[in-house]
């Protein structure tokens, strides 16, 4: 097995066990006991796990200070997205007034949603525009338009959301942490998300397994302030702090 292999046969091991052993690891790849020592002391002073007597432990806190554009997310984690999405569209009823936030599961989503006399608000430009495709009763938020992540956001958009109640949000993150709550990257978008949260009867996160553990640079809510809709948990700490649905 190549160096390369080796190191995300190891990072795998530890996303689905957070602490593993170097005998563990030496049945797992098949290499000597000072090899995979070597490599856990690499893969250490990069970051990406920490290192400790006898293995090594997942990192419990990653720091994200970039956004990925709206074209690169949509090619990531597909198949979790769809199935997060596919659970989420049928918590929808005919009733609801809901808010449908930016992001790439949320136009999933909207791909699941059928024959809905729901009332949908959004501040996403693709959502709004799959909302209109499929005829439904849709709400675009005015603000400032943000390239890269195709929403509207700032103080205007958090103004016109004043006069609305939704009696459910989805919205997406770009992470999840038991101490910092759930976090994204931008100030103006932060205020849209905690507005809708504010303003929401339930409020529904929908987010992959890649999000837990991943901190960015603005805390738009605790994590016990909304529920949490993702393909699988591999910590389940997060079980305690509040309510998760996964559908993997």
């Amino acid at each position: 097995m190549l160096t390369e292999e080796r190191f995300a046969a190891i990072l795998e091991a530890l996303k689905d066990k957070n602490a593993i052993t170097v005998t563990e690891l030496t049945e797992l790849v098949g290499a000597s006991e000072s090899t995979i020592r070597r490599d856990l002391n690499t893969l250490d002073k990069q970051g990406k796990l920490n290192k400790v007597h006898g293995g090594a432990t997942a990192i419990e806190q990653e720091f994200i200070t970039s956004e990925v554009a709206v074209s690169v997310k949509k090619q990531m984690n597909v198949e979790e997205k769809k199935a997060i999405a596919r659970y989420a569209s049928t918590m929808i009823n005919d009733e609801d007034f809901v808010f449908i936030d930016a992001g790439t599961t949320t136009q999933w989503l909207i791909e699941f949603i059928e024959d809905s006399k729901a009332t949908f608000v959004t501040n996403g430009i693709p959502q709004a525009q799959l909302l209109m495709n499929k005829k439904l009763r849709t709400y675009m938020i005015g603000g400032l338009a943000k390239p890269v992540t195709e929403a509207i956001v700032g103080a205007d958009a958090v103004n016109n959301m004043k006069k609305y109640n939704f009696s459910k949000c989805f919205l997406g993150t770009n992470g999840i942490h038991l101490d910092y709550g759930f976090t994204t990257i931008d100030v103006e978008e932060a205020m849209v998300k905690m507005e809708a949260l504010s303003r929401s009867y339930t409020g529904i996160i929908l987010a992959d397994s890649s999000k837990f553990g991943k901190v960015t640079a603005v805390t738009f809510s605790g994590i016990e302030k909304a529920c949490i809709i993702t393909d699988k948990i591999r910590n389940d700490k997060y079980k305690d702090a509040t309510i998760i649905k996964e559908v993997w």
